[in-house]
């Protein structure tokens, strides 16, 4: 392998951002390369800013390094001026570690955390000279590897990737790494020797060892083609997330990226239930960080990194048993001066005063409470159990600590939502402006408002997402009613994401190996950087499924039937099918379940299945309104249909 500086290094006066492709950070890492260690080039298909702060990836390339058998290096989706450098120069994509060719590496992984990235990835396998197809791969080709949340269901993408990795990364890794390397050994001899030896890896998922069958539109079977290939992929977990203390070398980057501050995983997992977040469904069971290492991780990365920032991340961060514990020993901490300390995911009814009080001693950062609905029935709905109450509460022992602004998270289009409900978010802002006024004279709220879409293992899969037009109506809504409510709002400010990209976001969340057609389309079209709003264009999708014979209403918009084939059951994330349905069906109910880490088992399969408890320190409970709801199963009216068809009826959809 030799570098490719010298070329770079004359171009890149011709694009706007250099820094993002020069490496050169604290805590880089220079491989020795070698013929007998398998070469990974991690690939974040989004720009360095939103790339480099990624946690999985640098966790990766750590551990990868560490290892005898293996290298990694990095690289980043380059932004349009780059790849048209690229393109008019010969050069292919690159690390940014050693400037090497991607071509050249054995592995190419891409870390997919948006659906709206897909055309990304097959910008960089063009940009690297790797044949799009696996079919069209020769012996030398990388292996090009996916992982992320949106392995979960990589069957849009099973025309392009030789595997993808279901669950946690430390382990399976190494496992990967042994493979590529005795293959390596071997010659090369044979690409499908290889993706069979990969295939009996627990977590790793080979779409060419498995036959899609279709009856019309129907998907009827997804088994494997061959004997000897697993009929069901279970996900890789990591038990004892102690045993992982990374990354023990947080990269510092030279320019500005989009989360510049030392970010410390306290825990991982959650088992509150929310029936939208797939994050929480997919990463069970809870495993804790011991305090101590947590402690540990945020003083020697603050004096490492110079950092006057740490970010304490989770599903929900003011839930891990030490949290305030914590916070008060990364703000005492004289030698790192002044440290500011951000809880990116804050539970409303976990946020206490004495964790507001902890944070106030230092520079305050922004707070963000993720209601998610305007209503308690809708909340019950969705699981998110907690009451106005709790709101108030979290929000007043913030702006009693010295905050003046606070965000409010909501989604739209969920399950039996309706206008009412989508109203009552202005209410519960304007509530928080009256508990803010008791503190200050001019308190904000900021409303956060994002489209729903349901997501592959959670009890929402079969929900039919709302139409671009419903969303839109319900945004007009909140919009219209902020406008005509004069002085009763003053304080509150209304942003929304584009409701365009949440359908097309739903649509390969849920979509099968046909749409690797689709994606292939827009990409030639010119579609890349589809998560960024000035490149979006939601027309290249709308013509790409018309010429490929696809539609909206048959992937997105259309309920699913219990017995209906979906494109991840082949794949397993630890959650027993039919106890999603049964939480799908208490949704309709309006019935909420209690966290089950302090209450009997609900067989979900995620501990059962793999033999993992969950790791909590504390033996009880945080407050809350999920811990306890009073609520028994009833009779309630279900407002959504789940026949054979696209019958709905009014709230579910437009």
């Amino acid at each position: 392998m030799s570098s490719l500086w010298p070329e770079l290094e004359r171009v890149l006066g011709e694009v706007q951002k250099p820094a993002r492709y020069i490496g050169c950070e604290d805590g880089m890492i220079i491989p020795e390369h070698r013929p007998d260690k398998a070469a990974w080039l991690l690939i974040y298909p989004d720009t360095y800013e939103v790339g480099l702060p990624n946690q999985g990836l640098q966790i990766l390339y750590e551990i990868i390094n560490e290892r005898p058998d293996a290298v990694a290096e990095r690289s980043y989706a380059p932004w349009t001026d780059m790849a048209g450098v690229l393109r008019r120069t010969g050069l292919p994509l690159f690390s940014v570690d050693t400037h090497r060719a991607a071509g050249e590496f054995d592995i190419l992984a891409f870390n997919l955390s948006s659906e709206l990235v897909y055309t990304n990835l097959l910008e960089c396998l063009d940009l690297s000279g790797v044949p799009l197809h696996t079919t069209g791969r020769r012996a030398d080709d990388p292996l090009v590897i996916i992982g992320g949340h949106c392995a979960l269901n990589p069957e849009p993408l099973a025309d392009f990737i030789d595997a993808a990795v279901l669950g946690d990364g430390e382990e399976v890794v190494s496992e990967i790494s042994e493979v590529v390397a005795a293959w390596k050994a071997s010659g090369r001899t044979s690409r499908d020797g290889v993706l069979r030896e990969l295939a009996q890896i627990e977590g790793v998922y080979v779409p060419s060892m498995y036959e899609a069958q279709f009856d019309g539109d129907r998907l009827v079977s997804l088994a494997p083609r061959l004997t000897g290939i697993p009929e069901v992929v279970e996900k890789r977990t990591v038990a004892d997330l102690a045993a992982w203390p990374y990354p023990k070398n947080q990269l510092v980057p030279l320019t500005e990226v989009v989360h510049d501050r030392l970010n410390v995983e306290v825990f991982r997992g959650c088992t509150r239930g929310c029936r939208f977040c797939q994050a929480g469904m997919i990463t069970r069971p809870v495993r804790e960080r011991p305090a101590g290492q947590v402690r540990t991780m945020v003083t020697e990365g603050l004096r490492r990194t110079g950092y006057d920032e740490v970010a304490l991340t989770s599903l929900s961060t003011a839930d891990f048993s030490g949290i305030e514990n914590v916070v008060a020993t990364a703000v005492a901490d004289d030698v790192c001066g002044q440290v500011s300390v951000s809880l990116p995911s804050l539970r409303v009814d976990a946020f206490t005063v004495g964790i507001a009080a902890e944070i106030q001693k230092a520079r305050r950062t922004g707070l963000t409470f993720a209601p998610e609905a305007g209503t308690w029935r809708l909340r019950q709905v969705i699981n998110k159990l907690i009451n106005e109450e709790d709101l108030y509460g979290a929000v007043g022992s913030a702006f009693s600590q010295g905050w003046r602004r606070a965000k409010l998270y909501f989604l739209t289009g969920l399950p039996t939502e309706t206008d009412e409900d989508t109203l009552a978010i202005l209410d519960l802002a304007r509530k928080c402006i009256d508990v803010g006024r008791e503190h200050h004279r001019s308190p904000s709220v900021t409303i956060s408002l994002g489209g729903f879409v349901p997501k592959p293992f959670t009890p929402f899969q079969w929900f039919g997402q709302n139409t671009e037009t419903e969303l839109r109506r319900k945004i007009g809504l909140l919009r219209d009613g902020l406008r005509s409510g004069g002085r009763t709002f003053n304080g509150v400010k209304l942003k929304w994401h584009d409701a365009r990209a949440s359908v097309v976001e739903g649509l390969f969340s849920r979509g099968d190996r046909r749409l690797g057609a689709v994606i292939e389309d827009v990409w030639r079209n010119g579609g890349v950087f589809q998560e960024w709003s000035e490149h979006f264009d939601v027309s290249l999708w709308e013509d790409a499924l018309a010429r490929n014979g696809l539609s909206l209403d048959w992937y997105v918009y259309r309920h699913r039937t219990q017995d209906e084939v979906l494109p991840w059951d082949h794949l397993s994330a630890g959650l027993h099918k039919d106890f999603l349905w049964q939480d799908w069906r208490d949704a309709l109910d309006e019935v909420g379940l209690e966290d089950c880490r302090w209450t009997p088992c609900y067989d979900c399969g995620a501990c059962t299945g793999y033999g993992i408890e969950h790791i909590v320190a504390s033996a009880v409970p945080p407050g809350g309104g999920s811990q306890g709801t009073g609520q028994a199963p009833g009779d309630h009216a279900v407002p959504v249909s789940l026949g054979t068809g696209p019958r709905v009826t009014a709230g579910a959809r437009s």
